[in-house]
């Protein structure tokens, strides 16, 4: 049987896009940035992606377009069987983060069937009524259960039919949404206020503090994806004639603009509905419970916005959702030699299973979260930059080569993968580790 490939490179960049596009970005970015001192916290973002993230998120293509294997055979191909471990990693951590990320899809659905059919809470008690009711029992595990189906019908389709139509028009749709809310959104009484929360305010002395730096790692890393498979999936079906560094800045540029629209979108809503306690108390509140909350206070203006809003952060679920179903997938498919179908849907039962322990707790979302979403991740971006900075180099510089990228650029790359990503990756790893041993 062929293997299958992308229709062009541009439908690779949307799909590569869409994994790094996800809840996390429409949330996650603002909130981190108005914690972390506004503009310094986007300084230090922006350096953190291009100087760290950047040279990892290539080295994760080359894995998977030079051996053109699934996550779990790339790392053998590439070095030998020692570095199987790290196959199954990408397997555990991408099937891991969305046996939770399946919960919060099925909110997310939930909360925008609900605005369409019964309108939007009256006051915070009914809203959180509401999420108390969506965050347990059998609401979340039909919300759970409906959110995998749906992402497996997009996964056997194929790359072609499958992941990268949805990606050629959901991505487009994301940011048409997005734009057109934080248009809407430039005219509440708390705009200006908003964005200077946001972009605009300036504190020197933030670009030292430890926990803005943090933030600014945990989101960067974590914003772009890389270490848990998805990308080296995507890539192990890419030709040998794409310019991987171009391809990579396009979609960490396009995961970058997502979250800056989101801030501009969210933070005016903040302060022109007085949500800024709800917001430093709970980012997953502010979602399924302020702004719901607030946007009533417009009656049917504010209904279509939030019918808006969780039209896109469900679209932003999805193409993430189906990036992380697809390296299990790929996985099977490559290693027992299943039909995509069978490879599919013995993946989904078996990740629906797994999840059902989040579905009914939050704090086991919450741990999850930390584990896989955050540990594991990290842990995969390092061995990533290890393996091909220090063990493969010749095949990161011969696969670059091969698609044209300049000599100059080719050694750039891979003095940051062998010197700057490694120990600043590493620092990462141990700051989770305690907070999450600490927590």
């Amino acid at each position: 049987m062929a293997k299958e490939q992308w229709r062009s490179g541009f439908g690779f960049v949307l799909a590569a896009a869409g994994s790094a596009v996800g809840l996390g970005n429409l949330w996650g970015f603002a909130y981190r940035a108005s914690q972390g001192g506004g503009g310094a916290f986007l300084l230090l973002y922006v350096l953190i992606v291009l100087v760290v993230c950047l040279p990892v998120l290539v080295a994760e293509m080359v894995l998977g377009r030079s051996t053109g294997n699934s996550p779990l055979l790339a790392p053998v191909t590439a070095a030998g069987r020692r570095w199987q471990p790290m196959g199954w990693l990408f397997v555990l951590a991408a099937s891991g983060i969305l046996a939770f990320y399946a919960v919060l899809m099925g909110w997310t659905g939930a909360t925008l069937v609900q605005t369409l059919s019964l309108g939007l809470p009256s006051d915070i008690d009914q809203a959180k009524a509401f999420f108390d009711g969506l965050s347990g029992g059998r609401a979340a595990l039909i919300g759970q259960l409906l959110s995998l189906v749906a992402t497996a019908v997009v996964v056997a389709a194929g790359v072609r039919s499958g992941i990268e139509r949805l990606s050629r028009w959901g991505l487009p749709l994301l940011f048409l949404l997005l734009i057109g809310l934080a248009f809407w959104a430039s005219g509440l009484d708390g705009a200006v206020e908003g964005y200077r929360t946001f972009l605009l305010r300036w504190d020197s002395a933030e670009l030292t503090n430890l926990t803005t730096i943090r933030n600014a790692f945990t989101q960067a890393f974590f914003s772009i994806g890389t270490g848990i498979g998805c990308i080296l999936a995507y890539a192990a079906y890419l030709d040998r004639k794409a310019h991987l560094p171009r391809e990579a800045v396009a979609v960490v540029g396009m995961d970058t603009a997502v979250g800056v629209l989101a801030g501009m979108v969210t933070f005016p809503v903040v302060i022109s509905f007085g949500l800024q306690e709800v917001v430093s108390g709970s980012t997953l509140g502010t979602i399924f419970i302020a702004l719901p909350t607030g946007l009533a206070s417009l009656g049917s203006t504010g209904q279509v916005v939030a019918v808006l809003f969780f039209g896109l952060a469900l679209i932003a679920a999805i193409t993430s959702a189906v990036s992380l179903l697809e390296v299990p997938v790929a996985c099977l498919i490559d290693r027992l030699g299943w039909s995509r179908p069978r490879a599919v849907w013995v993946s989904t039962a078996l990740i629906f299973v797994a999840g059902l322990p989040a579905a009914t707790s939050l704090d086991v979302l919450g741990w999850m979260d930390s584990v896989f979403g955050g540990l594991l991740l990290i842990l995969g971006g390092l061995l990533l930059a290890l393996l091909l900075g220090w063990v493969a180099p010749n095949r990161f510089k011969e696969d670059l080569a091969g698609s044209g990228t300049p000599v100059p650029l080719q050694g750039l790359l891979l003095v940051m993968l062998r010197w700057v990503s490694p120990p600043v990756v590493a620092v990462g790893l141990v700051i989770s580790l305690v907070d999450l041993v600490n927590g």
